[in-house]
C-alpha cells in the first residue's frame, strides 16, 4: 500500500472525528473498517492499527494529566497487568498459527470482542445514570471536578482488569477504552467521570506501547497502512475534540453501539438479513427500554431540560395546537 492512500486517510479522518467526539478507542472502528471495506488481512489491520494508536493515545492523556484528573495509583496497578497482558496477546496470536487458520480465528475473536464492546458501551451509560442518581440523592452538585476523589485501590482486582484488557488489545486492537472503563466502573463506582476517562487514557499509553512492540516483532506491521491511517486520524481527533462541546456525544455513542454490534455480527459470519433484523429490534426495543430506565432513575427528558433552562417569555410562546 502507498505511504498515503487517500481512501484509507479519509476513513482515518472520519474515525478520528468520532474518537474526538466520544472519547472511545479508535480500534473498535478502524480495524473493522480496514478489514471489511479495504480488504486488509486481519493481522495486518490489527498490527497497523495498534501502532497507529501509539501516536494518538498520549494526546488525551497529557490533557488529563495537566487537569489533575488521573488516579496514578490505579494507573500503576492497571499497568502491572496490562503491559505483560498486551505483549502476551500478540504471542497468543502467533501461537494460533498463520494463513487462513489465523484469519478465521482472528475474525471470530474480533467479532466477539466488538459485540461485547457494544454491550459494554450500554453498560457504561447505565452506570453513569446510576452515578447521577447517587449525586442527586447525596445533594452533591454535578459541577466540574476540582479535586481528586480519594479511592482506595484494590491491587489484585485492578491488575486483573488490566491483564484482561491488555490481552484483548494485543490480540484485536479493541478494548482499551471500550472494555476497561466498564471494569473500572464496576470496581470503583465512586470515581468521577473525568477521573475515569483520564485514568484510562494514561494507562492506555504503556499498554499500547507494549502491544505495538509485540506487533512490530511478531505481527504483520505495514508502514504505509499505518501512515495512511495517521494522516487522517490525527487531524480528525483534533477536529472531533473541538466539536465535542457543541454536539450531543451521547447520541453519537448510541449510534456507535449499534454499529459495533452490526460489525461484530458480520465478522462472526451472521448473514446480512438476520443482522438487519437484530439491529432493527435493538434500535426500537433499546430506545424504549432506555427511556424507561431514564424515567425510573429520575432523569427528565432532554427536551424538558431545554424548556426549563429557557427563560419564560409569554410573547414568544406558541399557541396550543388544536386537537
Amino acid at each position: 500500500m502507498d505511504c498515503c492512500d487517500p481512501a484509507v486517510a479519509t476513513a482515518g479522518l472520519l474515525v478520528g472525528v468520532v474518537v474526538g467526539l466520544t472519547g472511545m478507542g479508535g480500534g473498535a472502528l478502524m480495524t473493522p473498517v480496514l478489514i471489511m471495506f479495504f480488504g486488509v488481512p486481519p493481522l495486518a489491520a490489527v498490527s497497523s492499527d495498534v501502532v497507529a494508536s501509539l501516536f494518538m493515545k498520549p494526546i488525551g492523556g497529557l490533557v488529563h494529566l495537566r487537569r489533575g484528573t488521573v488516579h496514578m495509583g490505579l494507573v500503576r496497578w492497571l499497568c502491572v497487568g496490562s503491559i505483560p497482558g498486551a505483549f502476551c496477546g500478540v504471542l497468543a496470536l502467533r501461537a494460533l498459527g498463520s494463513g487462513a487458520r489465523l484469519t478465521e480465528v482472528l475474525l471470530v475473536v474480533m467479532g466477539a470482542v466488538l459485540v461485547v464492546a457494544s454491550v459494554g458501551m450500554v453498560a457504561k451509560a447505565y452506570l453513569h445514570l446510576l452515578a447521577r442518581q447517587r449525586q442527586r440523592r447525596t445533594g452533591r452538585p454535578p459541577g466540574p471536578e476540582q479535586a481528586m476523589t480519594t479511592v482506595p485501590v484494590r491491587p489484585v482486582a485492578t491488575a486483573l482488569v488490566g491483564a484482561g484488557g491488555g490481552l484483548v488489545v494485543g490480540m484485536t486492537s479493541v478494548g482499551a477504552g471500550s472494555l476497561m472503563i466498564v471494569g473500572l466502573l464496576l470496581l470503583y463506582p465512586s470515581l468521577r467521570a473525568g477521573q475515569l476517562v483520564g485514568t484510562d487514557l494514561v494507562q492506555a499509553v504503556p499498554l499500547v506501547a507494549s502491544a505495538s512492540l509485540g506487533h512490530l516483532l511478531f505481527g504483520d506491521f505495514a508502514l504505509g497502512l499505518t501512515g495512511s491511517v495517521l494522516v487522517g486520524a490525527i487531524p480528525g481527533v483534533w477536529l472531533g475534540a473541538r466539536l465535542s462541546s457543541r454536539s450531543r456525544g451521547g447520541l453519537v455513542r448510541r449510534a456507535l453501539a449499534v454499529v459495533l454490534l452490526a460489525s461484530g455480527l458480520k465478522l462472526l459470519g451472521v448473514p446480512t438479513g438476520p443482522v438487519l433484523t437484530i439491529v432493527g429490534v435493538v434500535l426500537v426495543g433499546g430506545s424504549l427500554v432506555w427511556a424507561w430506565f431514564r424515567t425510573r432513575l429520575g432523569e427528565r427528558p432532554r427536551n424538558w431540560q431545554r424548556r426549563l433552562r429557557r427563560p419564560a417569555d409569554p410573547g414568544l410562546q406558541e399557541p396550543p395546537v388544536p386537537r
